[in-house]
């Protein structure tokens, strides 16, 4: 059964989770297009951390106007640094996402009680990914770009025709948390540039994370930027130069390979 099918069913929701980034947007610009039936049923949600990027809600604004629907907008209800203090401080880890979880997946399923929900999913045709989402047994996932063969240019093709591409995918490759641990070592220093106030933020954060914790593992903030700062000159990149172009840089991004690159394994209700 192809995915547009799925709008027969009786008594499920249709819901689209978008994450402020390329993919989930894209998906829901492809169905408004090619399935509008489908996409007058689905409700479209954006979960805030409060600790997103301000470009991100300046996207939203131009994609809800675009959907001519509401992106309903969710939220856990207490800021980041409240939750870092019920968790004792300890800073959020690829092995300890409490706050996927907390900020996140609990938000989701109180949005979604205990119907029956389809949920449509952006993971393209032309990846591989595992992710951190829900489980409960409620939610029916489905993937229209893997089914309907959509690949990261079309990606890229489909927002430039519509709303346009969210301006941080000048210097970040995914959307999350301006501190996300899945941020590459060059993108810590693209928000170092971008977003200054973010990023002395984080660091102060950090200084004051349990047993001495770091964002990314065996590195501080500090040393984590003069390493890319390093890489920058020896590979001739340069992250702030807007008038270079967005694919370039996104493709430099997509190739580049850190350490402790996890971006398989990132969030998916995060990041896609």
């Amino acid at each position: 059964m192809h995915f547009s099918e799925l709008q027969n069913l009786e008594n499920h929701r249709h819901v689209l989770g978008i994450s402020g980034g390329k993919d989930s947007a894209a998906l829901a610009v492809y169905i408004k297009d090619r399935y509008p039936e489908l996409s007058e049923k689905i409700e479209y949600f954006f979960t805030d951390t409060g600790a997103e990027l301000k470009e991100i809600y300046v996207f939203l604004d131009k994609l809800e106007a675009f959907l001519d629907k509401e992106i309903i907008r969710l939220s856990s209800g207490k800021p980041f640094e409240h939750w870092l203090k019920v968790h004792n401080d300890y800073l959020p880890s690829p092995r300890q996402r409490w706050c996927t979880r907390t900020m996140k997946i609990k938000p989701f399923e109180k949005f979604i009680k205990d119907d029956p929900v389809v949920s449509y999913i952006g993971i393209r045709a032309d990846e591989q990914r595992e992710g951190y989402v829900s489980q409960k047994e409620t939610i029916k996932p489905v993937f229209p770009f893997i089914e309907d063969g959509i690949m990261r240019g079309d990606v890229f093709n489909i927002l430039e025709k519509s709303v346009g591409v969210p301006e941080y995918y000048e210097w970040r490759s995914r959307s999350g948390c301006y501190f996300c641990f899945f941020q590459r070592q060059s993108e810590w220093l693209g928000l170092k540039r971008n977003h200054p106030e973010l990023f002395a933020k984080a660091r102060e954060i950090e200084k004051s994370a349990g047993d001495g914790y770091t964002w990314v593992r065996g590195k501080n903030l500090d040393e984590l930027v003069e390493h890319a700062e390093k890489r920058e000159k020896e590979l001739g990149i340069i992250a702030t130069d807007r008038s270079s172009k967005l694919t370039r840089w996104q493709e430099i991004l997509e190739q580049e390979i850190d350490e402790e690159d996890d971006q398989d394994k990132a969030c998916l209700i995060c990041s896609l």
